[in-house]
């Protein structure tokens, strides 16, 4: 059942991808292109953008660094967060999308969240169209609920359109999707490429030590959306934890971190994302790890396991 994520020269996914959210913003088009050919360098094949990303900046970026790889890579972008999932919007943004890269065509086009104003139906027809008219190769869902998930999957056998990637956020501080979506995806046959591995970076280790140091410490401090998100005082408890052990192992706690969320199963390849080389490097160094049975049992018990989706809980293994 499960859609192989190929590029256009037939090169399987890499089991990581690398996301340029901060491409244009804070990265500059230096710095990008350095993270760019480290990627490349360390295998990386999926490269994921969004049209709202740093105001198209993200986009024209990458389609400048891709040019000599292009047919032997995957680049995904996303629609329809702002301005609605209705046709004219997501006509409007893949357009602007494809011009930005310099590309006719992108392989994986994502609704960026889900609608609940317009008809997914009406969506869905859309990106039949748009895939029959070779804009784009395969359909990927963010921010999806799982029951949305499903929704889409059975009204898009309408369309001979069938969801091949869903992009959750996950890591050892977020865990939900563990209780319905990632075993749906497993079930379904779909790929998962799950954002913010790191946890907003608190999994770096970063912010014990910029505490300690007395000094701002990141997006945590600036974007009041990511102090919110983990703002709960035991996911601090978690990260020291998970430095703990990185130090026993001689590792670097991101490498732990994204290794971790990628050993979830089959087909998990989470999205990691910086804004420097030297930022990056730990991220790629995941590649590296051994993630043992046991050593994926010790971190998982570094944060809560979520609670499973039934109340029969006697009945939980």
């Amino acid at each position: 059942m499960s859609t192989e994520l190929i590029s256009l020269d037939g090169t399987p996914a890499s089991p990581l991808a690398f996301g340029t959210m901060q491409f244009g913003g804070r990265a500059d088009a230096a710095q990008s292109a350095e993270m760019y050919q480290a990627c490349r360098a360390a295998g990386v094949t999926h490269f994921d953008t969004a049209w709202v990303y740093t105001e198209g900046r993200s986009e024209a970026l990458l389609g400048q660094l891709i040019r000599e790889d292009r047919d032997s890579l995957l680049i995904a972008t996303k629609v329809a967060y702002t301005g609605g999932a209705g046709p004219d919007n997501i006509r409007r943004q893949l357009d602007q999308s494809r011009a930005r890269l310099g590309q006719d065509m992108v392989d994986i086009l994502y609704l960026h969240r889900y609608d609940e104003e317009t008809d997914l139906r009406e969506t869905l027809a859309c990106l039949a169209e748009l895939r029959n008219a070779g804009q784009i190769r395969y359909l990927g869902l963010s921010n999806f609920a799982a029951w949305q998930v499903m929704k889409a999957i059975m009204i898009g056998q309408e369309f001979d359109l069938r969801p091949a990637i869903l992009q959750p956020m996950y890591s050892l501080l977020k865990r939900q999707v563990e209780v319905e979506i990632l075993p749906m995806c497993a079930d379904q046959g779909l790929h998962v490429a799950p954002y913010s591995p790191l946890g907003g970076g608190m999994l770096t280790g970063k912010y014990s030590r910029a505490q300690q140091a007395g000094h701002s410490r990141g997006r945590l401090d600036e974007d009041p959306r990511y102090a919110e998100r983990y703002g709960q005082p035991w996911m601090q408890d978690s990260a020291r934890a998970l430095a703990d052990l990185a130090a026993e192992l001689e590792v670097d706690p991101a490498s732990l971190a994204v290794a971790w969320a990628a050993a979830y199963g089959r087909n998990v390849t989470p999205i990691i994302s910086a804004r420097s080389l030297a930022q990056l490097r730990p991220s790629l160094a995941a590649l590296e790890i051994e993630m043992t049975p046991d050593l994926y049992a010790r971190m998982s018990a570094l944060s809560p396991r979520p609670a499973p989706a039934t109340d029969r809980l006697e009945e939980q293994q």
